[in-house]
């Protein structure tokens, strides 16, 4: 069965710069994303849900622009998230585009999902 890509967009009043902490470092991610996070080694992320164990490597990182996380358990090949942000000149607001792909293809549960994890985000940054 095929990957499910789904792409959501969040306005936040924050600089790029302040959010790139929160996507790019194992104490930034553990404070909204996920209920731990731990570096096992090169690039190597332990993200922890529900007390289960969810490793994935940084593939990508631009200095306050993005990270992409692929993860590596069999179960999970193929997945992959990744946070983008971008500043406009216009408004100073600062757009955190997430694509998450994954194996869920039920839209409803991915919008409450990142909705809420997007207001958890929100309160610890204050934008």
């Amino acid at each position: 069965m095929g990957k499910f890509k789904f792409v959501a967009e969040f306005e936040f009043k924050a600089s790029p710069k302040v959010l790139f902490q929160y996507i790019s470092t194992p104490a930034g991610l553990q404070q909204w994303f996920a209920a731990k996070v731990t570096i096992k080694g090169d690039h190597i992320y332990d993200f922890i849900w529900d007390n289960e164990s969810h490793p994935a490597k940084m593939t990508s990182q631009r200095l306050n622009k993005s990270t992409r996380f692929d993860f590596m358990n069999e179960e999970q090949k193929g997945n992959w998230v990744e946070f983008k942000l971008e500043l406009s000149e216009l408004t100073n607001t600062t757009f955190f585009r997430v694509t998450d792909n994954s194996d869920n293809t039920d839209v409803e549960d991915l919008n409450d999902l990142w909705d809420g994890l997007m207001d958890k985000l929100r309160e610890i940054v204050g934008g």
